[in-house]
């Protein structure tokens, strides 16, 4: 396992947390991210990805919303939408991370914590919405 797919890990717990609770205290947060990593770049990138799926969950759940056709995020798995959204805001808003990784994570992820069915079903999601998000560079017009 790679010390940055524990991050996505932890945050993927503490975003689960947090979907079923609400109200997370963020010491509380802080001192999870601790225990379980140890390593300020790794409680920093895990933080951020928690905190970026946060801030960002009504775009992004907007965004799944539109893609899942005939599921709404409210019903599906808690662990297959908080996957999900760890995915989407990288997709959505770390260019840096490259789109075979974040969905290869996603996957990971899905085998991990969800049913039999949450790879595919992460796997599809994340794909339409990299189409969306991370289409291939367009050719330079001939007058650049």
């Amino acid at each position: 396992m790679t010390r940055r797919h524990r991050a996505r890990e932890v945050a993927l717990q503490v975003l689960y947390e947090a979907d079923l609770h609400r109200q997370l205290d963020r010491q509380r947060t802080q001192q999870f991210l601790w225990r379980r990593l140890r390593q300020e770049d790794l409680v920093q990138f895990a933080e951020k990805l928690y905190q970026g799926a946060l801030t960002h969950r009504p775009e992004i759940d907007e965004h799944l919303r539109e893609i899942a056709e005939n599921w709404r995020v409210e019903r599906m798995n808690a662990v297959n939408r908080n996957i999900l959204r760890l995915g989407a805001y990288e997709l959505m808003f770390c260019p840096e991370t490259p789109t075979k990784v974040v969905i290869d994570e996603a996957i990971e992820l899905a085998k991990r914590y969800g049913t039999s069915d949450s790879p595919g079903f992460v796997n599809a999601i994340l794909d339409r919405l990299a189409q969306q998000y991370r289409q291939s560079p367009r050719e330079p017009s001939p007058e650049e």
